[in-house]
């Protein structure tokens, strides 16, 4: 028996001693022996807990922070959105005068004749809400500037996993593509086999099976419609600009995966002459 829990044990363990040719007929007879089904049973959990183990990676730990970061991105929209309303009935010249989130969850914190004078206000058409009133709307952006915070937190991490794990998909494609694209494809592995026209369109999966369902408009482009080098294309190029870019994402994921030289910021180049 121990001879037998050796050959299930050397699956886990590399290190550990084969079992000789010779002996190996009379270890698989143990296991028709009902005796030992219990132990062999308890062997193979080990096994199975132990690839479990040892199957979690960088793959998984960039795709649950990516999708804690989109939402995030959700509930920030929603909240915003609220606290603006909510903020409007103490100060509408406020929400109207500042678009930049970020600044205007600050500003919320300042009293109502601070920001009076900081924007020329006259004379604002809010209510007069009391104290406790406009306590409740500083506590929601008090809450939801921490939320920003916590995005902040995990673009940094990702970054830190990310130069290290795929650094020339880093370079070219920024941290919340590169690692969108790695949780669309399911891994940095599945990224790299896949062909660079499936990468363009990763993320327009549901325009894609309209296409294909209803013969509606193609898509040109998944995720990377938000790149820098997409963006900053003119409208008839960002199908071009586009393919180009996937094209690059797609050498930069099979370097990374099978450890290759750093060339994302030649690709860069190469992208930035095109475009012009």
């Amino acid at each position: 028996m121990d001879e037998s829990c050796t050959i299930l044990s050397s699956k886990a363990d590399p290190k550990a001693k084969e079992l000789p040719k010779e002996k190996l007929p009379q270890a698989l007879a143990l296991f028709k022996d009902k005796k030992y089904f219990s132990q062999f049973h308890q062997e193979n959990l080990k096994l199975t807990k132990l690839a479990i183990k040892n199957s979690i990676n960088e793959d998984q730990l960039i795709m649950q922070t990516i999708s804690n970061i989109n939402e995030l991105d959700k509930i920030n929209n929603i909240l915003i959105k609220r606290l603006r309303e909510w903020h409007s009935l103490y100060l509408p010249e406020l929400s109207k005068a500042v678009a930049d989130h970020e600044k205007f969850l600050e500003l919320t914190n300042k009293a109502k004749t601070v920001l009076l004078k900081e924007f020329k206000i006259a004379e604002t058409m809010g209510a007069d809400l009391e104290k406790r009133d406009v306590e409740q709307i500083k506590l929601l952006a008090a809450k939801l500037a921490e939320i920003y915070e916590l995005r902040k937190q995990h673009e940094l991490y990702l970054q830190s996993v990310m130069e290290k794990y795929c650094p020339n998909l880093l370079e070219l494609a920024g941290v919340t593509i590169g690692a969108g694209l790695i949780e669309l494809a399911k891994g940095l592995k599945h990224l790299a086999l896949l062909p660079a026209s499936t990468v363009q369109l990763l993320g327009a999966e549901k325009a894609l099976f309209r296409h294909i369902k209803t013969g509606s408009r193609s898509p040109k482009h998944g995720i990377i419609i938000n790149h820098p080098f997409v963006q900053s294309a003119g409208r008839e190029l960002k199908g071009k600009a586009a393919r180009m870019l996937a094209d690059k994402l797609s050498l930069c994921a099979r370097l990374d995966y099978f450890k290759g030289e750093f060339k994302a910021e030649e690709y860069k180049t190469e992208l930035e002459a095109a475009l012009k």
